[in-house]
């Protein structure tokens, strides 16, 4: 079937729609040839995390239930060109039903970037090919459409008529080959900074070690010192407030499943900073392609005049240097925690799709003022739409 938009002739393209956990899991392979081609370095984007994802954060009760609807575009040789995670969702409040389309990823910030997998080449024909296989009149209401800023997001904007709108950024650092020439590079007060942790535990006669943790076993160990230490970092009065984004026991079972899949590939990197024996710091890193991605993190608020964090930041920055990578994403979020490092910004974009139908339209407005809980109104909207998963 050809889609073909363009002066110059579309690769002939057909669409695959995956509909099922078990469809979801013969896609490794899939996975493991754009992850080539692409040169992903999100681990949102793999296929260990969206499996998982589907696992545990997969919705299915009377209210509410969640359904893959992967769209996997293949060329006419049958190789993988583009995976498109979407996740149905259809909702039952008495007789009504809402149905929406979103990337997978509606999760508490667990997953921190949404976004599709598509080979470098392809984005305008992906883009039709996925215009045709999501039917025109469909059942959906509406579609939220979610990605980085680059040429898919604005095919996709082409063929399907979206206006996107900014999203936070992440924040990315270019190694050079050295942690002198990479130091030598930062502003001043970051450089001030470095030397106060370091001097700062040297002139009080602390010492540290960085531990590493990579395998699958000494992973574990390692999360629930982070989930402790996570938990301390939020409940630290006077400053500026952190959630608590692993209270929940679902989302702990989840990040030690996905990170024991990850850490078989030895793609997990641990990082614990540790005083006289005890850990008081610690962050999640994940090794995707040739760069190291920095998620989420903890310490020990008996510690913060040494800014441990600070130090355990450095530290890793160090060890990427070190092993060769060429990047350090410092993950979502606009901070001064990562800012300071004087990173680049890579951009993200989020877009809602209407469906054109009058009922879809009201549907949509009742359901965003259900979130949103503003008002009576929005307060008995919200009371009467489910919509918002049960995390612990």
């Amino acid at each position: 079937m050809n889609y073909s938009s363009s002066p110059e002739p579309a690769p002939e393209l057909t669409v695959q729609v995956v509909r099922s956990l078990e469809g979801v899991a013969q896609l490794k392979g899939d996975f493991a040839r754009l992850q080539t081609v692409t040169g992903n370095t999100l681990p949102f984007a793999l296929f260990e995390w969206q499996l998982t994802w589907c696992r545990h954060f997969r919705r299915q009760d009377p209210a509410v239930v969640d359904d893959p609807m992967f769209h996997v575009v293949r060329d006419s040789e049958g190789n993988c060109v583009a995976i498109v995670p979407l996740i149905l969702t259809r909702r039952r409040v008495g007789v009504l039903k809402i149905v929406s389309l979103g990337l997978l990823g509606a999760d508490p910030a667990i997953t921190e970037i949404r976004t599709s997998l598509v080979q470098p080449g392809y984005a305008d024909p992906v883009a039709n090919a996925l215009s045709h296989s999501l039917p025109k009149d469909g059942e959906w209401d509406w579609i939220q459409w979610s990605g980085m800023c680059d040429e898919f997001c604005a095919a996709l904007g082409r063929h399907r008529g979206l206006d996107w709108l900014p999203a936070p950024p992440s924040y990315v650092l270019d190694l050079p080959p050295t942690w002198d020439a990479f130091r030598a590079g930062l502003k001043r007060n970051i450089r001030e900074s470095l030397r106060h942790c370091y001097n700062s535990l040297k002139r009080d006669g602390h010492t540290f070690e960085l531990n590493l943790a990579t395998s699958p076993d000494s992973v574990h160990t390692a999360l629930e010192r982070l989930f402790v230490l996570h938990a301390l970092r939020a409940d630290m009065p006077g400053s500026v407030p952190h959630p608590n984004h692993f209270a929940g026991v679902g989302v702990r079972g989840f990040l030690h499943e996905v990170c024991g899949a990850l850490a078989a590939r030895d793609m997990v990197r641990v990082f614990q900073l540790e005083i006289e024996g005890r850990v008081v710091a610690s962050r999640i890193g994940f090794v995707v392609g040739d760069s190291l991605y920095l998620y989420y993190s903890g310490f020990d608020p008996e510690w913060s005049k040494y800014s441990v964090m600070t130090t355990t930041v450095a530290e890793a920055i160090k060890y990427a240097i070190e092993h060769g990578f060429t990047t350090v994403n410092l993950s979502a979020g606009n901070d001064v925690s990562k800012t300071r490092w004087g990173p680049r910004e890579e951009r993200h974009q989020i877009a809602h799709e209407h469906s054109n139908r009058l009922r879809s339209r009201l549907i949509r407005q009742a359901y965003f003022k259900a979130r949103s809980r503003a008002g009576l109104q929005g307060w008995l909207l919200n009371r009467l739409i489910p919509g918002r998963r049960n995390w612990d």
